[in-house]
């Protein structure tokens, strides 16, 4: 029976900006025994508060950590001084589940625009008027998009998926957990910067 790789992540974690090369390099590897699915994960709830300057200084430092550490990997950092930050990224997490409820081959497009606005192009993903453009500039029904991205459903759809993350056992974003033929869920430890590591942990966690 085919397994299920799921991948947990917030399309405004920095640290899943960091894993994305690597976790495409993972995908383009994985047999096809082995099915994807996308789980966000929600990292921080609706909030119209502005965010703490201590908080907005330890974010800096986790861009400037992860340049480090993950070779290649780029933030504008102009985002901080063109920009009003709140600690909210659910609304891009609504939007990536808007987009795939559209269309399935929706999802990965609108992750990809949130990152490269949030990341390079010093937009906030926090603000649904971002969010809408974006949707727009992937190919979205722009109306529709906006009438439900905030629905009592894109919630509910929400609130799911962060359930089920927790159900997996997910411990931070990203997250790796392969669900096996026989129904076993198993964490698949991976490095930043090698798929090599996470391929062959599954391929050892599929095989035990």
């Amino acid at each position: 029976m085919a397994a299920t790789l799921f991948y947990v992540h917030d399309p405004m974690c920095s640290w899943c900006w960091g894993f994305s090369k690597v976790w495409q390099k993972i995908q383009d590897q994985l047999p096809s025994t082995i099915n994807t699915q996308l789980i966000v994960g929600g990292l921080a709830p609706d909030s119209t508060a502005p965010m703490p300057s201590s908080m907005q200084q330890t974010l800096q430092q986790t861009w400037q950590h992860i340049e480090q550490v993950i070779p290649g990997t780029e933030f504008n950092h102009q985002f901080w001084s063109l920009n009003a930050p709140r600690r909210s990224t659910y609304p891009a997490c609504r939007a990536v589940l808007t987009a795939k409820a559209q269309n399935t081959n929706l999802e990965i497009p609108m992750i990809k625009a949130i990152q490269q606005a949030y990341y390079l192009d010093a937009k906030n993903p926090s603000d649904d008027s971002t969010l809408i453009e974006l949707a727009s500039e992937i190919g979205c029904d722009t109306d529709h998009f906006t009438q439900t991205l905030n629905s009592d459903d894109t919630q509910q759809t929400l609130i799911s998926q962060i359930h089920f993350a927790r159900v997996l056992g997910a411990q931070g974003f990203p997250s790796l957990i392969v669900e096996t033929g026989s129904g076993q869920r198993l964490k698949v430890a991976f490095d930043y910067n090698d798929p090599c590591v996470a391929l062959n942990n599954l391929k050892h966690s599929l095989d035990s």
